[in-house]
């Protein structure tokens, strides 16, 4: 097995340690490769777009070539879990700030999303939030996170706070307005797992 993570900008290397350690406690093997260029994505079983500033992330995709790579691994329904920016980039429409920005959008998940829906860095925060497929809580860490404000029939929400989604799935796709690979407790990319093992 192989698991890319884009690694243009953002929690790259957080990434990869989460995966890394979910991967040992699974007592499973599988290589992790980094992605920068077009090329290695169509090698890849699943793949990760990490959190980083999402209008970046964007254009690099589209002048890399590594968009067009990505709804093709969509099409073929491998794995791919976008996480803060990465849930901006997976949904088909965004808010007047995306708008403003020419924000490009991958457009592979039935979402419209609000890009700043929890304020700027500085109203960051912790929460124990309760995920369908976790026994107990899981805290959540959000940075200047992003939300789901609406989202087609074939979209399962998986979490809210208050009327904001920030955790849902469509098929093969997870989408997470929080930071997972920020914290000890591997479970989220574990279950992320469970769609490639």
């Amino acid at each position: 097995m192989k698991i890319g993570v884009i690694a243009i900008q953002g929690d790259v290397s957080e990434h990869v340690e989460a995966l890394e350690r979910a991967i040992e406690q699974r007592g499973e093997q599988a290589e992790l490769v980094t992605i920068k260029h077009k090329g290695i994505v169509p090698e890849c079983d699943a793949l990760v777009l990490p959190g980083g500033e999402s209008t970046t992330l964007g254009k690099l995709l589209i002048r890399e070539g590594i968009a067009d790579e990505i709804r093709d691994m969509n099409t073929a329904g491998k794995p791919i879990m976008g996480t803060c920016a990465g849930l901006i980039l997976l949904a088909t429409a965004g808010d007047e700030q995306v708008a403003k920005t020419h924000q490009h959008l991958l457009g592979l998940m039935d979402t419209k999303v609000n890009r700043n829906a929890f304020g700027r860095q500085r109203d960051s925060f912790e929460i124990e939030l309760e995920l369908p497929f976790l026994d107990t809580p899981y805290n959540a860490v959000f940075i200047r996170a992003p939300g789901i404000v609406e989202s087609g029939n074939d979209v399962t929400v998986l979490a809210r706070i208050d009327d904001m989604v920030v955790a849902a799935e469509q098929g093969n796709i997870l989408a997470l307005a929080f930071h997972p690979e920020l914290t000890l407790d591997t479970r989220v990319h574990q279950y992320f797992l469970d769609k490639l093992f």
